[in-house]
């Protein structure tokens, strides 16, 4: 796909990722169970969490977890996900977000006893786009390269291999930071366990 290029070029404009350390970070939405060392946030999520908005079922949902940092300009966003996924609509991942219309979430959602790699572009209105897995894959590692007007999603299961997701809008925010981190969130289920390692934000290279 010609888009692929984008991403991997974007790596070689940035300084080398260094991790993130979750002592701080803020939430949206605390879960009452969390457990967390400068690079490993282990989250039981807690069931009725969500976001979406309006499209198909008809609800606003913003009460899942969030937990962020806020960062200027472009960068890229990396984080490693192991979950127990058990009930319909069980995710988590990474998500960006400038407010409670403009946001984009992506990683694992459970649906129907197959891991999806998953991601909810949202303006005003959700778009859901996701690629099903039968292998039940045991963590997922995804970046979000945030540059100019758009957002690339990429996946991976080995944390070698990185295909594309999603190559999305996202609005530019001169001189105005967004939030970026870890989410989770279960819609439907009593909630699951689920960690978040290696955990980094690289600002890109400022163009020359």
């Amino acid at each position: 796909m010609k888009f692929l290029p984008l991403l991997a070029a974007a790596c070689l404009a940035a300084p080398a990722a260094m991790a993130q350390s979750f002592t701080t970070m803020h939430w949206l939405h605390a879960p009452a169970k969390v457990t967390s060392t400068p690079t490993t946030l282990q989250v039981q999520v807690q069931g009725g969490t969500d976001f979406w908005r309006v499209t198909h079922y008809g609800f606003i949902r913003d009460n899942g977890h969030f937990f962020y940092q806020e960062q200027p300009g472009d960068f890229i966003a990396k984080v490693k996900v192991v979950g127990q996924y058990k009930d319909l609509y069980d995710q988590a991942g990474l998500m960006i977000r400038l407010d409670e219309k403009n946001w984009i979430k992506t990683g694992i959602e459970y649906v129907k006893g197959v891991q999806n790699v998953s991601a909810v572009v949202t303006r005003e209105v959700s778009d859901w786009s996701v690629v099903p897995r039968q292998d039940s894959p045991a963590a997922v590692w995804l970046t979000l390269l945030r540059k100019g007007d758009y957002v690339e999603i990429q996946y991976s299961f080995d944390n070698q291999d990185f295909k594309m997701l999603r190559l999305a809008y996202f609005p530019p925010t001169p001189g105005r930071k967004v939030q970026i981190g870890v989410m989770c969130a279960a819609p439907d289920g009593k909630g699951f366990p689920v960690e978040f390692t290696d955990f980094s934000v690289t600002p890109l290279a400022a163009a020359k």
